[in-house]
């Protein structure tokens, strides 16, 4: 079968490599579209922080079940699924806490471990994850969907929070359709003006904030949440909720100083670099900081009820897809993409098979 590898920075070859071979409790699967998120893109950059060369890529998929032993799950061959692709330890601290999506020896389909970016693959059952008949591509992007949903939930998105989403990238996207479909009043923010306008108009976001220098970006918090007097001092109020989905120490400190005083802030972004900040910060507004990763397999399931449902349209988040014979132009096209136009882009590797 054919497999794609990013072998180096800015280096993407397709290989020729056997047939995974499947074992007792296993799937056989078809892969039908792959996702290159924002990790695959930091991996063919050389700026993600955890990745090995060379991999295959990939962790956002739908596929096809081609073999798998009787369950009681109720998988059977040619149903259409996507999976748990964050693999846990099952031992550690983490895992024996019920934090299976933070395990102290994580590995992730794509990035500790390869990936999906290739003809076939093999997937326990247990993570395997009913489409619901959802069309490959929108099955496909309910994984960077979750990472957004699971990153609301742990900020405690309410319904009337005002919520900030710094970052307009598909998972910045994600967590800002999350955080509305939870009732939130939704703001979002990055340093692309035309991809702002064009976000807010395409998904009914509430307002945007450009953060063209932290001036500026103050002065939007300002205008969205107003200011208090005290004492004859004026305050920004600031945001209930900030979330941070870039990964940059920049944005990190953007999302310390737009929150308000008692608000939450939630980490969803990665990254190498560190942020030298005044932490007396954290106390003096008594901030709740949460990091988020990965996701949960139950996220999963409820992202394919409400994709299903119609109350998010994850048809509108893919804005280019690619054939498999030409996934090396995809990953290119998408690295050197300056506009922001290209938000989740799909590669294509196969139809369903009729059954």
């Amino acid at each position: 079968m054919k497999a794609l590898y990013i072998l180096e920075p800015g280096k993407v070859e397709i290989r020729d490599i056997p047939m995974p071979v499947r074992k007792k409790g296993e799937a056989l699967l078809k892969v039908l579209s792959v996702g290159i998120c924002g990790s695959d893109l930091g991996s063919y950059r050389g700026t993600f922080a955890y990745f090995e060369y060379p991999r295959i890529p990939g962790h956002e998929f739908s596929a096809e079940i081609i073999e798998i032993d009787d369950n009681d799950e109720g998988f059977e061959p040619g149903m259409i699924v996507t999976a748990d692709p964050y693999f846990n330890c099952g031992s550690c601290y983490s895992c024996t806490h019920g934090r299976v999506n933070a395990c102290m020896d994580n590995k992730t389909m794509g990035c500790q471990m390869d990936g999906a970016f290739c003809e076939y693959i093999v997937m326990p059952i247990e993570r395997l994850v009913d489409g619901r008949g959802l069309d490959q591509n929108s099955l496909a992007a309910v994984e960077p969907f979750c990472i957004g949903y699971h990153g609301a939930l742990r900020a405690k998105v309410q319904k009337g929070d005002k919520v900030l989403v710094i970052g307009c990238g598909t998972i910045g996207v994600m967590a800002a359709l999350s955080a509305k479909a939870m009732g939130a009043e939704v703001y979002v923010s990055d340093v692309i003006e035309e991809k702002l306008k064009e976000n807010v108009e395409k998904f009914g976001f509430d307002g945007m904030i450009l953060n063209s220098s932290p001036e500026a970006f103050m002065e939007g918090v300002k205008r969205i949440t107003g200011e208090t007097e005290s004492n004859g001092k004026k305050q920004i109020n600031g945001f209930d909720v900030t979330i941070e989905a870039v990964g940059n120490p920049f944005t990190f400190q953007a999302a310390i100083d737009a929150v308000g005083f008692g608000g939450r802030v939630c980490l969803v972004g990665v990254s190498k670099k560190n942020l030298d900040f005044n932490f007396t910060l954290i106390q003096k507004k008594e901030i709740d900081i949460y990091g988020s990763r990965n996701a949960m397999k139950q996220d999963f399931i409820d992202l394919v009820d409400i994709v299903k449902s119609g109350k998010v349209d994850v048809g509108k988040v893919i804005t280019n897809v690619y054939d498999f014979e030409h996934a090396a132009d995809a990953f290119k096209d998408f690295s050197e993409n300056k506009s922001g136009d290209m938000l989740k882009v799909m590669v294509r590797l196969a139809e369903p098979e009729k059954v």
